[in-house]
Formats: C-alpha cells, structure tokens, sequence
C-alpha cells in the first residue's frame, strides 16, 4: 500500500479532514430535511452506525431554515448541499450548517460563488468543490477525457476561491464510471494539498453498488488517495456507513467495530453455515467495539485458516469447536453454537 497522501486539515465543525486526521465516514440523509423530526432521526440513527459527517439535501429556502432545528438535536457535523441557488448556499450558513458542497457545474457564476465564499469565511464553514461527471460546466473543454474535464472544473473553483483569500476547501471529483473517477483522482492529487473526499457516484443498489464503490475507493485509498469517503447506494444511509467501515477495516486503515470471517463453505460442510454466519453478523451489528469473530465449517481446517480471530466457531456434524485464537476452548453442541459463540464475544466486548 503507498504511504497516505499527506493534505492540509480542514475543520469541519468537531471533525477533522485531512492532515493525518483518521479517514472520515459520511453519508447523506434520504429524507425530505424540511421534515425535521424525519431527518433527525435519521440522523441519529446514522451516528449509531458510526457516521461521522452528514450531508443534507437543500432544495430550497425552508430546507435550508431546517437545518438550525435540526443541529440542536443531532452531534455530528451537518453539510448543506447546494445546487443552482446560490441564495440557498447564504440561508444555509445563516442556519448554521457546519459545511457547504457546491457544484461548479451549477454554481459557477463568480460573482454568486464571492457571496457564499465571503458569508463561508466569516463564519469559519469549509466549502466542498463537488465536481460530477454527470453536471460538469457547460463551458469546460469537451475534447478531453471525462477525468481531465474534471479536474479542469475543480482547479478553476479551486483557484477562485483561493484569489478570495480562502481556504477552507475540500474537493471531490465522483463519475459512475470507476477507471475515470480513479484516473482524476491521481491526477488532482498532484496538484494541489487539500483533503479529498472520494466515492463513485450513482453506484446502485447494494448488491452492485458496494461493488462498483469498493472498486473505486479501495483502489484509491490503496494509491494513499483519500481522507473522507462515501459508499453511495440506492438504500437506507445505513448501509453506505457500514460498507464504508468495512472498506476501511478491508485496508487496515481503521478498525471500527467487528469483522466477521467466516469460509464459503463446500461439500465437507455438515451444517447450515450460510443461516450461522447470517445469524452472527445480525447480532454483531450491535457490537461496536473492535473484534474479530470466525465462523468456519470445518473442524479440521477451521481453526487454523481463522487463527488470528479473536474468537471462533468451527462447525462439525452435530457438534463444533470454540477456538480462541486458532487454540481449543470447548466443544458445544449444534443447537448452541449461536449462543455459545455469542457469549464468548459478549464476555470480550463488555
């Protein structure tokens, strides 16, 4: 793995981007924000899951007004995401959001972009350059490749606000495509110290999407590319939060509640593995403390392909074997492996 791209630190209300900072998981609330009890508890669940950043829709005046309600209930730093109306981009921050994300394919008109940048500066706020393939500005270069018209819109906001005497800048350039996304990616990396957030745009549903996301960020953040992301999904903000916890316990590059190994399985198997491993990583969701946890279907092999677990299961006709570290605690019966298992994890997490 490369060493870690090292970028300024941005402040972004008590979360740190950047410089070094642990890299940040965020998602964005899919409730209407002028529904605040909606978009609260969306929110709070979302900081159970371990989010750490979160970005809110704001389509229009009331949207952004809501965003003063619902910081008073919420701990975890609020992003207002503007799109055309920069005047939405001055309510938000009159609201208080701790973050902006502008899109310079529909905010771009300099003037308007000196209006937020001043209000932002005044008030300390960071300022995401969000640049998609799919909204790039009209005015752009259309004989280049998509990830150079990218970085193209980017460096031209970027200096922009750099001529305004800011910058409390973080950048993302996102595409559905993920060879292009990666290949801007490296490109503006080169250019220029801020943090960047990265993720594939659009990816879908959870079945291709986690896919296509993990294809983009992994490689990414393997190149030392990357200090926040978000897994973009056609599902309840939850699952982004813990895709992208599991994209970073994948790497090494944090450990945030337990990692669940369990094998395949195959003809040696003699229990229903695919029901015992379902059934643990449901009752591991509510763990957040950082464990290693094996569920294996083979006595012979199992405890020595999931050494390093912390703690284990392999699983044999009728019986199976508890193993801690790759070594024998116990022998249990079928009809208590779920348990037995769940009592171990419980007795090193408490």
């Amino acid at each position: 793995m490369n060493p870690r791209r090292m970028s300024r630190p941005v402040q972004i209300g008590r979360t740190t981007i950047g410089g070094g900072a642990p890299i940040v998981v965020q998602s964005m609330t899919k409730t209407d924000t002028r529904d605040i009890m909606s978009t609260i508890a969306q929110i709070k669940e979302l900081e159970d899951y371990g989010c750490e950043l979160v970005r809110v829709a704001v389509p229009d005046a009331e949207a952004a007004g809501a965003i003063r309600d619902i910081k008073k209930s919420v701990s975890i730093p609020i992003i207002a995401d503007i799109h055309f109306d920069f005047r939405l981009a001055l309510k938000a921050l009159e609201a208080g959001c701790d973050g902006l994300r502008l899109n310079p394919g529909n905010i771009s008109d300099p003037e308007k972009v000196s209006t937020i940048v001043k209000k932002a500066k005044e008030r300390n706020v960071p300022i995401r350059i969000g640049v998609n393939a799919g909204s790039l500005p009209e005015a752009g270069n259309r004989s280049l490749t998509i990830a150079e018209q990218m970085v193209n819109a980017a460096l031209q906001q970027v200096r922009l606000l750099e001529s305004l005497d800011f910058d409390l800048i973080k950048v993302s350039l996102k595409a559905f495509d993920v060879p292009a996304t990666i290949q801007a990616y490296q490109m503006i990396a080169q250019k220029i110290s801020y943090p960047l957030h990265i993720g594939i745009t659009e990816a879908g549903p959870p079945r291709t999407g986690v896919i296509r996301s993990t294809a983009g960020i992994s490689t990414l953040l393997y190149l030392g590319i990357g200090d926040t992301i978000r897994v973009s999904l056609t599902a309840h903000p939850r699952e982004e939060v813990s895709a992208g916890y599991e994209i970073l316990k994948s790497l090494n590059l944090r450990q945030h509640g337990p990692v669940l190994v369990s094998c395949p399985s195959c003809g040696r198997t003699e229990v229903n593995l695919v029901e015992l491993a379902g059934a643990v990583e449901k009752e591991l969701a509510r763990i957040d403390k950082p464990i290693k946890v094996a569920v294996m279907g083979c006595v012979v092999n199992g405890p020595g392909e999931a050494r390093d677990a912390d703690i284990g299961i392999a699983c044999g006709k009728g019986r199976g074997v508890l193993f801690k570290k790759g070594k024998k605690l116990r022998t249990i019966e079928e009809k208590d492996f779920l348990a037995a298992l769940m009592s171990e994890v419980e007795d090193m997490t408490g």
